[in-house]
């Protein structure tokens, strides 16, 4: 199928929904419930005999009587299923175009097309080789013939020569097939072939002396000719690109690079001389800087590939920056955590692993840091108060007993809710939960790096994987979670910023290497920069331990049990041994409250209490 058409997986499953038949994934295989073809035999009794493979596209019934074969191709012909316009086209020739005389000699070119020509560069000789002429009936137009390999005339374009802006400056003949223009003149034992984007620009190459010169029918973003060229262009071992040169950029280059088998090359952007395409070098220099030009053609460049040599050196004092608030893991980390990095915070469910990325959430804040959260299992504004809580701190936290006799309640004022808000505005976004898409793993996507592009984000909290996930139960699940992953990691490393991925650990999982603990792929840990673990002594209640298993960056691992933690119930703060107390300073600036008690709860009048409270 070369490169016309490269099979996806999502084809297959387009195949299954375009057919209306059920499927499901096995291994590399997408499994039907009955054959398209013989629907399961008589009765339909036979299920689960045909599958696609999902890395090549190849399908086979495995019913004897049936023992059908092929690939997608063969799907989108015998089911009418649409692949590309491409395939379409080449493969079931859905397209019926118009057919033209076999000329019995040569166009002999018209006078004025000659002089015409002549005005660009280009010499009677070469205008007889390409049978180049006019219009019967409007001598300002004129006429070039396309002929395929063969000889054969299956499109006309017509170029008016006295073009000023108005009206249209080139059009084809209704209803012809698109090919490239000097396809008849080419000879097939020089394996290497110029491409142009204008059929005067072709012709300039060949008036410089170079053999085979072709142009594409309609410009540099049709592309409609590729199906009805593709078995012969596949014969050249080579193609030059000689596109327009515009804003720095060389038309055709990026598509043909992609398109064509063999070896790609291009012409160099200074051999253009400040001039726009092959005519205009043709018109200024002359035939020699055309030739100079093709001859010194380069080879794009493989993308994603560059020099070492060329790498720029990078200063980690460089690197946008900020300290987690936890002293003792940040001597771990290089002091900081580092733009481009992607964090894994696991534990298991209940031991505070969401508590430890608020905390670091709020030390970014106080650090200037703008933040973007998803957290799939709280509402928004549980998750507004828990995070508030921890900014507030235990001193700025009310607490009065329940009138229903049910402990105590926890509460911020409105004053230093308002406080709070202020502090964090424009600077603290979170994902809206109630506005989402079907495909809420792609909107989450798009919509994490749409807010660091606009809102100037610093740090993403993912909370957590398994809810960031919207899994097409009929797909791999844990594909969907290595790509999912794989994502946060590129976009962390575009962007400078930090991603912190909250991610549970595996059910009953007995194995001591705390990455491999993790649920879900493998990949979710080895696209990780950092891995950390959080969970509680079991012998304490507020006592906690923070280990890092993975640290990409800077190597130190922790031993034993880990970073010692402590939890403070009131203000859901937690701390480690840098910090003297629970009562740190974030910089919001509470307002001081006057308490009167009455029977034994504090009046606050003239401050009511904030919508956003804890209960114990």
């Amino acid at each position: 199928m070369g490169k016309l058409y490269e099979f996806r997986e999502e084809d297959a499953y387009n195949f299954a929904r375009h057919v209306h038949i059920q499927v499901k994934t096995r291994g590399e295989e997408l499994q039907f419930y009955w054959c398209p073809y013989c629907k399961g035999g008589k009765n339909g009794k036979d299920k689960g005999t045909f599958s696609i493979n999902l890395h090549t596209g190849q399908f086979k019934c495995l019913r004897s009587s049936c023992s059908v074969s092929g690939n997608i191709i063969t799907l989108a012909r015998d089911f009418d299923f649409h692949l590309s316009r491409d395939v379409d086209e080449y493969y079931m020739h859905k397209t019926s175009y118009r057919r033209f005389k076999k000329p019995v000699e040569a166009i002999k070119p018209q006078p004025k097309a000659v002089e015409w020509l002549a005005g660009r560069g280009i010499s009677k000789e070469v205008v007889e080789r390409y049978e180049i002429t006019i219009h019967n009936r409007q001598e300002n137009v004129i006429v070039f013939p396309f002929f395929d390999e063969k000889g054969n005339l299956v499109n006309i374009k017509y170029r008016n020569s006295e073009y000023n802006g108005e009206g249209n400056k080139e059009w084809f003949e209704k209803g012809c097939k698109p090919i490239l223009f000097g396809m008849k003149q080419c000879n097939m034992k020089n394996k290497r072939l110029v491409i142009t984007e204008g059929q005067i620009d072709s012709l300039s190459c060949v008036e410089a002396g170079v053999e085979n010169a072709v142009s594409v029918p309609g410009g540099k973003n049709g592309f409609t000719w590729i199906p009805f060229c593709w078995d012969w262009w596949c014969q050249f071992e080579e193609l030059i690109v000689f596109g327009d040169l515009e804003h720095g950029q060389i038309t055709l280059l990026d598509d043909l690079t992609k398109r064509f088998p063999g070896k790609v090359r291009h012409v160099q952007i200074e051999d253009y001389k400040d001039c726009k395409d092959a005519n205009d070098i043709l018109l200024r220099y002359g035939k020699g800087a055309v030739k100079k030009a093709i001859e010194n053609a380069i080879e794009q460049p493989v993308k994603q590939v560059k020099e070492l040599a060329d790498v720029k050196r990078r200063d980690l004092k460089d690197i946008p920056k900020f300290k987690t608030g936890f002293g003792l893991l940040d001597s771990y980390l290089g002091g900081y955590f580092y733009g481009g990095q992607l964090i894994i915070l696991t534990g298991k469910r209940g031991q505070g692993k969401s508590t430890v990325a608020n905390e670091i959430c709020v030390a970014a804040l106080q650090q200037g840091k703008k933040i973007f959260a998803y957290s799939g299992e709280l509402p928004e504004w549980q998750y507004k108060s828990w995070i508030d809580f921890q900014i507030a701190g235990p001193d700025n936290i009310v607490e009065q007993p329940d009138r229903d006799g049910g402990g105590l309640r926890r509460f911020i004022t409105n004053s230093n809710q308002d406080l709070i808000d202020d502090w964090y505005r424009r600077k603290f976004y979170i994902f809206d939960n109630n506005v989402v898409d079907d495909d809420e793993l792609t909107d989450l996507v798009t919509t994490i790096e749409n807010s660091i592009m606009q809102y100037g984000i610093d740090l993403v909290v993912v909370d957590n994987l398994m809810t960031a996930l919207d899994v097409d139960m009929e797909k791999d699940e844990y594909r969907c979670q290595s790509k999912f992953v794989k994502k946060l990691s590129r976009i962390a490393k575009r962007h400078d910023v930090v991603i912190i991925l909250v991610a549970h650990p595996r059910k009953n999982s007995f194995t001591k290497d705390e990455n491999d603990a993790v649920s879900g792929s493998g990949d979710i840990t080895n696209a990780a920069d950092v891995v950390m673990t959080f969970r509680r002594d079991e012998n304490t209640e507020d006592h906690n331990f923070l280990s890092i298993s993975k640290n990409r960056w800077f190597g130190r691992l922790t031993k034993k049990d880990g970073i010692d933690m402590w939890y403070n119930q009131k203000s859901r703060r937690i701390i480690d041994r840098s910090k003297p107390d629970f009562d740190y300073d974030v910089g919001w600036k509470p307002k001081e409250i006057q308490q009167q008690t009455i029977d034994g709860f504090i009046d606050l009048t003239d401050d009511m209490e904030s919508p956003f409270t804890m209960d114990e």
